[in-house]
């Protein structure tokens, strides 16, 4: 079993993933950190909680992280992707509303539970906050695992930059260049990980789980979305998914280790860069980036795991 503390601000994508973590019988959630990206942070907190109502597990703590990034900025939320709620043309009951614990309850997680991994596929704020809370934390955590960069591909929200990056690019190159032991699971393989209606609805078929029932609704909502942006494409790619994947199937894809920064101004606000000039690897680094992926590999992952 594998302690997650994961970072999220659903979002489509990062619900789907939510649904991973909690369908997959290897992830323990520890619990979710709620906060602005897709969504402002209140949406974002109703869509973990319903998600967690639907599973049956509301055991799992929700505790509430930043509202706007470390830039100051107003955030810039996505409904043509992810709809005005987050979860496409989903609205969470009014009666399910998340109770938001203090943001301290970080810490007291880490005391109580061994070996945690953290996850973040959202935007870097809340990351950032703990490690300015507590000088400590990232030697108190096993690993770290970041869905966000982009290199040797376009950026998503600009020519160079993934949205996660750009949306707090001061908290993302201060996880970058400051935590040890972090894997970027950026843009060049996530484009990759892409599911079709036909898998969504066999799926569906497979579970009766009441997270999957409304699977086929919300992947629906962003593979239009995404077949605006990209006529043709076959399917909608699930990035925050895959970098949960490669977590528990780290061989399914390869990696080189690299440090990275991210630009903070300018044109290229929220560029990932890394030197991978031949000789470069005799730097000693602990950030691995994936560069690659067995998606063969991902698809059996993705269904086995959602068809339970």
């Amino acid at each position: 079993m594998k302690n997650i503390l994961l970072f999220a601000d659903p979002g489509i994508d990062d619900s789907i993933a939510i649904m991973y973590a909690l369908l997959h019988p290897e992830i323990n959630i520890i619990g979710i950190v709620s906060g602005y990206g897709n969504v402002d942070k209140e949406q974002a907190t109703n869509n973990v909680a319903y998600l967690l109502h639907l599973a049956n597990q509301t055991n799992i703590p929700i505790i509430g992280g930043a509202t706007r990034s470390c830039t100051g900025e107003y955030p810039v939320y996505y409904p043509e992707i992810h709809g005005k709620e987050g979860l496409g043309p989903i609205r969470p009951p009014d009666t399910i509303k998340g109770e938001l614990l203090n943001f301290s309850e970080i810490f007291k997680l880490v005391e109580n539970f061994k070996d945690i991994v953290v996850v973040d596929v959202g935007r870097n704020t809340s990351l950032a906050v703990a490690f300015i809370l507590d000088d400590k934390f990232g030697e108190k955590i096993k690993e770290f695992h970041i869905m966000g960069g982009a290199f040797f591909v376009p950026g998503n929200v600009t020519k160079l930059a993934e949205a996660n990056f750009y949306g707090d690019p001061v908290a993302s190159n201060f996880v970058m260049t400051q935590v040890k032991n972090i894997t970027s699971v950026p843009l060049n393989v996530t484009n990759k990980a892409i599911i079709t209606k036909s898998q969504i609805q066999e799926i569906q078929n497979a579970s009766s789980s009441p997270l999957i029932k409304i699977l086929d609704k919300v992947y629906d909502y962003y593979l239009q979305a995404y077949q605006k942006l990209i006529p043709g494409i076959s399917g909608a790619p699930l990035h925050d998914v895959l970098t949960l994947s490669l977590l528990m199937n780290p061989d399914m894809g390869s990696y080189l280790k690299r440090d990275v920064d991210v630009q903070i101004f300018g044109e290229a606000r929220g560029e990932s860069i890394a030197d991978f000039r031949v000789g470069s690897e005799e730097k000693e680094s602990t950030t691995k980036i994936y560069l690659s992926l067995d998606y063969q590999a991902f698809i059996h992952d993705f269904m086995t795991i959602m068809s339970k």
